[in-house]
């Protein structure tokens, strides 16, 4: 995991200096100071995915070569078989499972997340992004906050939010939860 997360900064980096983008102008534009953005890019802090598709957006690279350094090639389709899809562990509490990694120029951006417990006393940071976002929970069950509303959802259940919305997941009962994620 660790490493994943230091390549991804290094993508970050390399982005950034490549397109000669200021420090000061990728930190604006995810919400956070100066010091937290070298720190991702140095691989020593949180990265979220939220944030990676604020910079993928803004400066027209692909999610996937952010998150996992390849380029999509199939514009057709793009399968993805049970369990095979690339993916990124944020956080030892967080795995994202591409399901669409190889399919070029994507209207949204799903995803098979697993979010493992944490003690009920844990905060929780809330997120947002540009777009929308479907979460549809399969095993497990979660809570979602939206601002300063909280819902439970359970095997089945789904939600369609505002992403610019603050939001955060947490899985109940001391189970993980799995729930597929589609960004738009």
């Amino acid at each position: 995991m660790e490493e994943a997360i230091k390549q991804i900064g290094e993508r970050l980096k390399g982005l950034r200096e490549v397109l000669e983008i200021p420090v000061r102008e990728v930190a604006a534009l995810c919400g956070i100071t100066e010091e937290q953005y070298l720190q991702m890019e140095s691989g020593e802090c949180e990265l979220s995915v939220s944030n990676l598709q604020k910079i993928s957006k803004q400066y027209g690279i692909a999610l996937d070569v952010l998150m996992f350094g390849e380029e999509p090639h199939m514009s057709t389709y793009f399968l993805t078989r049970n369990g095979k899809g690339m993916s990124v562990e944020r956080q030892k509490a967080y795995k994202y499972q591409s399901l669409a990694s190889g399919f070029r120029g994507r209207k949204a951006d799903p995803f098979i997340v697993t979010v493992e417990p944490k003690p009920d006393d844990t905060p929780l940071e809330k997120n947002t992004h540009p777009g929308q976002e479907f979460d549809m929970v399969w095993e497990g069950r979660m809570e979602l906050t939206l601002g300063e509303k909280r819902m439970v959802l359970e095997p089945g259940d789904s939600l369609y939010f505002d992403a610019t919305q603050p939001h955060c997941m947490r899985a109940l009962d001391g189970k993980a939860v799995k729930f597929l994620a589609i960004i738009f």
